[in-house]
């Protein structure tokens, strides 16, 4: 058994990768440049001196194809291998929706579960280092809508381990949206798999609770300390690591004591994942509550590249400390 270590998110990715290669003999890695980019690790460096230790038959360059490339791994996966796709971001995977969305989630129902379809598309989404429209959409909420297909948020360096290897172990399709945000920030691993379904409770609190993912868990957690320093407020923070399946338990749970509900995301706001979760609690804890529950995310704009520009249309820790207040402030019982 492994040490705790801490780790930068990139590094225990690149250590689960490592670990599914050499214990999983039908896993194995594919995307555009992920063992000649820079130091030979892709993009943001998670495929790092694979390449070197697996060879280039389970590590692979793919052409700049995210059709071929999606249609590929879909194949593989139906015929018994546990393929890795990476696509550079989340955005480009609009280019091969039909092989994940027509092909890879209906794929066991259609043909009357002759076959599994392990496969895993690691991507990235989320805004913060100027990538600008194209490149910077948070698109969980089109992934996770979708019958058929598992949905993964990591937003610690551990879970991003920890998840990545439940996903390769799954025999569903994944879609494992890591932040481009969050590579560099560091946490500690303890290298084991983490069951999809079960949410983080990343801070107790009892006053609100407060439901976030990747970035805006990050800005939730540091609004929380200053509820706490700054007005007495104690937050419950809860990561649902994964939005499909999802963990609703420890949601009504955690509702039931604070009796109040913030959801923040970096999505759009409009139609986003926070509204399933606000009508779940509406739903089954009506009577519990002391206020109807309230949602941020993000602007319904394109992501700028300006970054003042960015930072503005994205909730901000200062918003979520306002939220927070406002969500105390109504007094209404619902």
């Amino acid at each position: 058994m492994k040490t705790v270590k801490t780790l930068s998110t990139w590094r225990a990715l690149n250590a689960a990768l490592h670990d599914i290669l050499e214990g999983t003999p039908s896993a194995f890695v594919m995307g555009e440049d992920i063992t000649t980019w820079g130091t030979g690790g892709g993009i943001y460096g998670v495929t790092k001196k694979l390449v070197t230790d697996f060879g280039s038959d389970r590590v692979r360059d793919t052409p700049i194809s995210e059709e071929v490339m999606i249609s590929a791994a879909v194949g593989a996966a139906m015929r018994g291998s546990r393929p890795i796709l990476e696509i550079m971001y989340s955005d480009f995977t609009f280019l091969g929706f039909d092989g994940i969305i027509n092909q890879a989630a209906k794929a066991r129902y259609m043909f009357g579960g002759q076959f599994d379809v392990p496969f895993v598309l690691r991507t990235n989404g989320g805004s913060g280092i100027g990538k600008a429209g194209q490149h910077s959409q948070s698109l969980e909420t089109l992934f996770a809508h979708i019958p058929g297909l598992e949905v993964v948020v990591p937003g610690s360096p551990g879970d991003a381990y920890g998840l990545l290897r439940t996903a390769v172990a799954s025999n569903n399709p994944t879609i494992f949206l890591e932040h481009k945000n969050l590579y560099y920030d560091k946490g500690p691993v303890s290298f084991e798999p983490i069951p999809f379904g079960r949410a983080r409770i990343a801070r107790q609190g009892t006053d609100v609770t407060v439901v976030a993912t990747q970035q805006m868990l990050k800005r939730s957690l540091a609004a929380a300390e200053v509820l706490q320093d700054r007005h007495g407020i104690s937050i419950e923070v809860i990561d649902p690591r994964t939005l499909y399946p999802f963990d609703m338990d420890t949601v009504i749970t955690s509702v039931r004591k604070t009796r109040h509900l913030l959801v923040a995301h970096e999505a759009v706001r409009d139609y986003g994942w926070g509204a399933e979760f606000a009508a779940s609690v509406v739903e089954e804890a009506w009577n519990d509550l002391d206020a109807a529950p309230r949602r941020l995310g993000g602007s319904r704009t394109p992501i700028p590249y300006s970054e003042k520009l960015e930072s503005a249309v994205i909730p901000s820790e200062t918003e979520i400390v306002a939220g927070v207040l406002a969500l105390r402030n109504t007094t209404v019982k619902v």
